[in-house]
């Protein structure tokens, strides 16, 4: 029995050597004593970062037995004046408090007021002259008097009398009476108008776009009433100051507007039109009925003849548009005379949902073909990774450089040339924006996080999902990415986000910055975040676990507040994957991922004692070869290497292991032993500072592969280093790592071995230029 201890472990410590010193630090005891150091280990929890779990959200990523969200109610009256390019209101805020606290005082948002002509928000960057400018930037820079299109608030009041209110750059302070008590509601009015601005020529998020040659404007419309800002258990009143990047944190209500136009214009707005028949004609019923009931085709509404005809008169007369909305965080419209308006239904998950688009002529012949059908694509594939789309409609609404979105109605860019022409990136950049901006439906219009706080929650996430959907939309529509076998997604995959990842660290943020901090928002709050998910599902977690967990985050948070410690432990909590590891280096750091291999080394098995044997020998067991039996590994490249043991398995080359096989396993274990002849020690490095799974490519010399992947605990214990043991039956020939680019690896020159010894473009035209 001694003998059979000896070989087993014998073996055991050969192959195994520097993993046992390193696990048992016993090499390192005699070392001189050093200073301590804190946890720096990639897997340690992240106690420290998340917020303490409480009554109001669990550790479970869950909303807690507490938990509450306020509500804010809101009857709004407006009238576009379109001559004048003004809009007027007046509204009826109520207050819900279902918070456990007194509120002495409440906070109303002024997005508009970041217009401005003396906004702190229009000098809050850097700037200087460029070499060249266009007349029309240079002149609208420095030529035109500053625009003016803050808020004007004329009265703030309840019951006819007058409020107390102090206004703080974009945000308002109503002062109460008396406080308003934990169950308790409070309404009040305010009336107000402003300028609205040209969103093409003065970009903004919201505004008109002015058509010279017929002399008419569209007008996509958000942000145009005082919002009651959020109040919750994490921050108390969310009142950051609205600068430009970082978007909205708004309640949860209900809508009941009335918006007054000019008669011949079409509008589509957040809500159920009330008054469909008095603001439609009757060819416009008629139509709209035929489209509620057809599934595979758009229906026009308004022909491009009719908006053609319409663009070419004016008229005095006006037509109120009455539209009514539930559990929607905020409310925007559309409207112009030049709106061509297409339907058709939907199903989404067995319930019908009218997809919409609104478009000039200057969007034909490109959105009169795909948008709409892209909008009903989105809503299935977003609805089939999350929750049931719960309103009736999604409308997609054609504006000039833009691409913002709201609940139930989004703007989005991509126009043909004056002949109708177009490029594919034009068209995939049109649908791109469309299946994005209604895919913010979901997340943030329903799933609602602080946008103002944590870009990437809406932002990241959604793009996630819009990846997923794009290539769900080249699958039920291959006519419309042909000749391309998948959609030609912008951002997702791993591989394009790795000029970001590799970039001048002094420029790249963690995702876990407010978007008034980053440098490169699309990357950072778009791109990275998205990319982390998709690895995340297709890498790290595999698609079963991950959209389990994912849809399990949808369904917990729709219509509530979730901050990013929710999203985190959600997905932990849901799939049973330890991932602060990920969350930590993904999310709050900007390291990147470059794994590598450092060294490969051959070895054999063989009867005939080694000086490292030997040596190992007397060490752990006090002896020689002489007193015991064992296996000893020999590397190929030692001089104390015979060759003939090339060509011999393991049981070929030691007498020792074939006794021992014998008085050791049964005939029937005998005839399935796996008899490698040799064992490839694989020595991985770990550059960069995100640690990922190992994911291993081995090709062989009769031209065959297969995959290996070590999962990320390898470098739980080594964050620069690690080794692992591949035994063969048949020569290796090559290693990869990340083959297929899943792990936005930074660098792959180290990737492969043998190294990869292609020249680089100036290699080659050196060596071109020396013959």
């Amino acid at each position: 029995m001694k003998t059979t201890k000896l070989v087993c472990s014998a073996l055991f410590m050969f192959l195994f050597a520097g993993v046992y010193a390193q696990d048992n630090g016993e090499e390192t005891q005699q070392q001189e004593r050093q200073e301590g150091h804190t946890n720096e280990n990639k897997f340690r929890q992240m106690y420290m970062e998340f917020a303490t779990p409480n009554q109001y959200r669990t550790a479970s990523g869950a909303p807690g037995p507490a938990y509450y969200q306020n509500q804010a109610d809101y009857k709004i009256d407006v009238v576009l004046d379109d001559e004048n390019t003004m809009l007027s209101g007046e509204e009826t805020i109520t207050y819900h408090n279902n918070s456990p606290q007194e509120l002495e005082y409440l906070w109303v948002q002024l997005d508009q007021n970041i217009r401005e002509k003396n906004s702190p928000a229009l000098q809050r960057d850097s700037e200087g002259l460029s070499p060249v400018a266009t007349p029309s930037r240079f002149s609208e820079r420095y030529l035109k008097k500053p625009f003016d299109g803050g808020f004007n608030i004329m009265e703030v009041s309840k019951d006819g009398n007058a409020l107390k209110y102090t206004i703080n750059q974009t945000m308002m302070r109503i002062d109460l009476p008396q406080p308003l008590k934990s169950g308790e509601d409070y309404s009040f009015s305010i009336k107000w108008n402003y300028n609205i601005n040209n969103h093409v020529t003065n970009r903004a998020r919201s505004g008109y776009e002015y058509f010279p040659e017929d002399d008419n404007r569209a007008y996509v419309i958000a942000q145009f009433f005082p919002r009651m800002a959020v109040y919750n258990d994490v921050e108390g009143w969310q009142n950051m100051q609205f600068w430009g990047s970082g978007e909205f944190a708004l309640p949860f209500g209900s809508y009941d507007v009335n918006i007054t136009v000019p008669a011949d214009h079409v509008m589509e707005a957040t809500g159920e039109l009330q008054n469909r028949k008095e603001v439609y004609s009757r060819e416009m019923m008629r139509r709209y009925e035929e489209a509620r009931n057809s599934y595979d085709k758009p229906v026009l509404i308004v022909t491009p003849e009719e908006a053609e005809k319409a663009e070419n008169g004016s008229t005095n007369k006006t037509k109120t548009w009455h539209y009514k909305a539930d559990m929607v965080r905020d409310f925007a419209f559309s409207t112009s005379r030049k709106f061509i308006l297409d339907m058709m239904a939907t199903d989404v998950m067995g319930k019908k949902v009218m997809a919409v688009s609104l478009y000039p002529k200057e969007g034909n012949p490109l959105w009169e073909q795909w948008s709409t059908r892209v909008v009903a694509s989105t809503l299935k594939s977003y609805s089939n990774h999350t929750f049931q789309y719960p309103y009736h409609k999604a409308v997609s609404v054609n504006a000039k450089n833009q691409g913002m979105e709201y609940p139930m109605i989004c703007w989005n860019y991509g126009r043909p040339d004056e002949n109708g022409n177009y490029s594919d990136r034009v068209k995939f950049g049109m649908m791109s924006v469309i299946i994005h901006e209604v895919g913010h439906n979901f997340f943030p219009m329903i799933v609602n996080s602080d946008e103002r706080q944590w870009g990437w929650m809406d932002e990241g996430i959604n793009t996630f999902v819009q990846y997923m959907a794009e290539q769900e939309f080249g699958e039920r529509y291959p006519e419309a990415i042909a000749p391309q076998e998948n959609y030609p997604s912008r951002r997702g995959q791993p591989h394009k986000i790795v000029p970001y990842m590799k970039g001048n660290q002094e420029f790249i943020a963690p995702i876990m910055s407010n978007p008034e901090e980053v440098y490169q928002l699309g990357n950072n709050a778009y791109g990275k975040p998205a990319t982390a998910l998709n690895i995340l599902r297709e890498t790290v977690m595999g698609r079963e676990l991950f959209d389990y967990a994912f849809s399990t985050y949808a369904h917990r948070w729709m219509f509530k507040h979730p901050t990013p410690e929710d999203f985190f432990r959600t997905m932990e909590d849901a799939s049973a994957i330890d991932l602060d590891w990920f969350w930590r280096g993904w999310f709050y750091s900007t390291d990147n991922v470059d794994l590598g291999i450092k060294e490969v080394n051959k070895y054999y098995i063989t009867d005939t004692p080694t000086e490292a044997g030997k040596e190992m020998l007397e060490r752990y067991y006090n002896a020689s070869p002489s007193e015991v039996e064992a296996l000893y590994v020999v590397k190929e490249d030692d001089p104390e290497f015979s060759k003939d043991l090339k060509e011999k398995s393991m049981l070929e080359s030691s007498s020792t292991l074939q006794e021992f096989v014998m008085d050791n396993f049964s005939e029937e274990e005998r005839k399935n032993l796996n008899a490698p002849k040799y064992f490839y020690q694989v020595t991985f490095e770990k550059p960069g500072g995100l640690i990922m799974p190992l994911i291993v490519e081995i090709t062989y010399a009769d031209g065959t592969s297969e995959k290996i992947t070590y999962p990320v605990q390898i470098w739980r214990k080594n964050n620069a280093e690690v080794s692992k043991v591949i035994p063969s039956s048949r020569e290796i020939t090559k290693i990869v790592i990340d083959p297929d680019l899943e792990t936005a690896d930074v660098d792959l020159s180290n990737n492969a071995w043998p190294k990869d010894e292609t020249k680089n473009q100036f290699e080659e035209f050196k060596a071109s230029a020396e013959d």
